[in-house]
């Protein structure tokens, strides 16, 4: 039997951060989460590029745009929704995770999911606090493995 395992080592890996600007208070701390994790696992930020969009719902798009150009191993995608009194809260994050599932495995470039779905801006600044409890960093180190993964599934014999 051979088994994969992920190696949390950043470097020699190409990372885009989709980040949205709606809640940017927020998505600007996940955004640094996020670089901060690859940079501590040995990335550079010359292998990073952020690409901005207005909302989540644009997110999807930007990363398929992304990962089509063929220059990045991963993608990191942040976020925030915050419920509100109607159900537009539940339609965006629907789509968004529906967008990158699908533009991911179309792709066949990994997407890692930092959207946060809030109740509360409290809830949403506490999950984008700094160090390793940052949604953005978990998001980056998710990344980061998943890279590393099918960089070794697509040189694996037989693959």
């Amino acid at each position: 039997m051979h088994t994969l395992t992920a190696s949390r080592s950043a470097a020699g890996y190409r990372f885009a951060l989709v980040v949205s600007t709606y809640h940017d208070f927020v998505t600007d701390r996940l955004q640094d989460g996020a670089v901060a994790a690859i940079t501590a696992a040995g990335g550079r930020t010359d292998d990073l590029t952020v690409i901005r969009v207005p909302g989540a719902f644009e997110i999807p798009a930007a990363a398929r745009h992304a990962a089509e150009t063929g220059q990045f191993d991963a993608v990191v995608c942040l976020g925030c929704l915050i419920r509100g009194a109607t159900p537009h809260f539940e339609i965006i994050a629907q789509a968004v995770a529906h967008g990158l599932t699908v533009a991911s495995g179309e792709t066949g470039v990994p997407m890692a999911f930092g959207v946060l779905t809030t109740n509360s801006v409290e809830e949403a600044i506490e999950r984008a606090a700094e160090g390793p409890s940052n949604k953005g960093w978990e998001a980056a180190a998710a990344a980061i493995e998943m890279a590393d993964l099918v960089a070794q599934i697509t040189r694996s014999p037989g693959a």
